[in-house]
């Protein structure tokens, strides 16, 4: 706001309260006439009135300011900055968003599915001592920690995925997946 403007402002309200002071000192003021009380305000209240009357004013005036077509063009307060600005101009992204993936980003998935990974079925565990170990041949016979009938655990890359049955197929064992693990239990498998 140049120094005209705010010139103008101030003469202005000093005019308005002007005008409030002569009214107020005619016919009780438009504050007192809305306030219910019997006496007339003191000094301080008096002072308090006009300092919200003015407060009024100046919102009523920014208001009008920012209303103003030379405030909206940006060329109101900042022009005498010296700064320019324009509105801004966005492209609609939605109609690429919508489009297929390129084939460059279909090559990357189709690297990362072709990663091989170590697949292998547990049917349970045990400890041997090296004595037992060595003593070890043709039928023995290794006792295991689960019971016959428990589901086999499935590992990828040595991490626990999944449990399962035993089954033939083609005359060649596979497993059955009956249990998923969860990505939470996974997460904490890694820990």
């Amino acid at each position: 706001m140049s120094q005209e403007d705010q010139d103008k402002l101030a003469a202005e309200w000093e005019a308005e309260l002007a005008k409030e002071s002569d009214a107020a000192g005619d016919s009780g003021g438009t504050a007192e006439a809305a306030a219910p009380s019997a006496t007339p305000p003191a000094g301080d209240d008096a002072q308090r009135q006009a300092d919200e009357a003015l407060a009024a004013q100046w919102a009523a005036s920014m208001a009008q300011e920012e209303e103003s077509p030379a405030h909206q063009s940006f060329g109101g307060a900042g022009a005498g900055m010296g700064g320019h600005a324009s509105e801004a101009h966005f492209k609609d992204m939605t109609e690429m968003a919508r489009q297929p993936a390129d084939n460059k980003l279909k090559r990357e998935l189709d690297f990362i599915l072709d990663i091989p990974l170590d697949v292998s079925a547990e049917l349970g565990r045990t400890r041997l001592l090296i004595n037992e170990l060595l003593q070890l041949g043709q039928g023995s016979v290794v006792e295991l920690n689960k019971l016959a009938g428990e589901p086999l655990e499935v590992y990828v890359n040595g991490k626990l995925v999944a449990r399962g049955e035993a089954v033939v197929i083609n005359e060649k064992f596979g497993v059955r997946l009956t249990d998923i693990i969860s990505p939470i239990e996974r997460v904490k498998q890694l820990g």
